[in-house]
């Protein structure tokens, strides 16, 4: 698991974190990514508004700052004021999956790994440098 951290107006990959071991997303394992001090240092202490999936409904709210979309509870439909939220959650969180895009549609070695798993972060982190240097972006 690799934590992906992208510019909010064009997705533009700006950080990658070290890999972590498992899928389960809570606050204690993004911590552990280094992901909340980037986004700290970034945004303020505050994290203004911070936008993850659902896979991250341990550690986030709808409201923020680290906010996830709504999920629709079982057996139930969500409100109308919900859908809204999620179309517009998602609508802005597609911009930041064009950093993941970017990334693995470029480097074919960040989609099928065969190398030794923990080595991943240090290749993800070798891949970002690469579409900085093509387009003289810096972080």
């Amino acid at each position: 698991n690799i934590e992906v951290v992208t510019a909010p107006d064009d997705g533009f990959p700006l950080w990658v974190s070290d890999v972590r071991p498992g899928r389960e997303h809570d606050l204690t394992a993004l911590r552990a990514s280094g992901a909340i001090p980037v986004l700290q240092e970034w945004t303020g202490d505050e994290l203004h508004q911070v936008l993850f999936d659902l896979g991250y409904e341990g550690c986030a709210t709808q409201e923020g700052p680290l906010a996830i979309p709504f999920k629709k509870p079982k057996g139930g439909t969500l409100t109308y004021e919900q859908k809204g939220h999620n179309r517009i959650h998602n609508a802005l969180r597609a911009v930041g999956e064009r950093g993941n895009a970017l990334l693995k549609g470029t480097f074919g070695v960040l989609r099928n790994v065969t190398i030794d798993p923990w080595q991943i972060g240090s290749v993800a982190k070798a891949c970002l440098v690469l579409p900085h240097m093509e387009h003289h972006r810096t972080t």
